[in-house]
């Protein structure tokens, strides 16, 4: 058995996957003849989407839901009898400055995007964990490491928390030969940013102008004109999959180099400017 045609027997499970970097990531996995099970609220979009083929697993599952998450990953080693290669691609963004939004909005943006994955990782993990080899992809954002967007507080802080646990979760699945990628898209040319997919304040507060400039600036300026491409998104994930050694940080897009180096910059920065101070606490026995 050749290299690559073990590399194709891995079987994928992609959340949020009837549109977006998810759609096109499982088009190109089944075009290279891997085999894909794919989950949205909606089974049928998925069919919509791709068809009804033996090596395509469409799946109803709510992300929120733990028993819903459960079972949509028995569904997928009932059918293949193994699944190797995990990608939190599910969520979306409440836009909203801080002081807008509701208790309910802000829970809602966490369910989905930090709480779901979750239920993916601790569901999946077993399974990995007992063929000591897989792959976990958590799909952040570039707003995972830059926070400082008005009215992107609360979508941001979800994907600085999702970083949070995937670096813990690379050292904790080490040892059983499973890799953890945390992957931070900039800005691809997806549905992503259109008013139909992302979330807007209920109650609009209008002494936050910085906040509804920013929030017009992306559904107007910025949606549609994003200058990455999803379906070489998915290449390079794939790319990633194949790697040996697969890096725990993936930045992706050609806007995402600046802004890391200019918040690296800022964090020197912030360092220096007062390191007498951050180590004058120190107990001097």
């Amino acid at each position: 058995m050749t290299n690559e045609t073990k590399q194709t027997e891995k079987v994928w499970f992609v959340t949020g996957a009837s549109k977006g970097l998810g759609a096109d990531l499982v088009q190109q996995l089944l075009a290279e003849g891997y085999q894909v099970a794919a989950t949205s609220r909606t089974k049928q979009a998925l069919i919509d989407l791709i068809g009804e083929r033996d090596d395509f697993l469409p799946l109803n599952m709510d992300i929120t839901d733990n028993n819903d998450v459960k079972r949509a990953i028995e569904q997928v080693v009932d059918k293949f009898g193994r699944i190797d290669v995990i990608v939190n691609n599910a969520g979306f963004s409440q836009i909203g400055a801080i002081e807008e939004l509701t208790a309910e909005e802000v829970q809602r943006n966490y369910d989905v995007n930090v709480f779901g994955p979750l239920h993916v990782v601790r569901h999946a993990a077993p399974y990995l964990r007992e063929q000591r080899s897989g792959h976990i992809f958590n799909i952040a954002s570039i707003g995972g490491y830059v926070g400082n967007y008005a009215a992107f507080g609360i979508y941001c802080s979800t994907k600085f928390a999702m970083a949070g646990y995937t670096e813990a979760l690379a050292v904790e699945m080490e040892p059983f030969g499973v890799h953890t990628t945390l992957v931070y898209p900039g800005y691809f040319r997806t549905s992503f940013l259109e008013k139909d997919s992302v979330m807007l304040p209920a109650h609009v507060i209008d002494a936050y102008a910085n906040a509804r400039e920013i929030e017009a600036q992306h559904l107007n300026v910025i949606s549609g004109r994003q200058p990455n491409d999803p379906k070489k998104a998915a290449k390079a994930l794939i790319e990633l999959s194949n790697q040996s050694r697969p890096p725990v940080h993936f930045f992706m897009g050609i806007d995402t180099a600046v802004l890391v180096k200019d918040k690296i910059a800022i964090i020197e920065q912030a360092l220096a400017d007062n390191l007498e101070l951050t180590e004058s606490t120190a107990i001097i026995e």
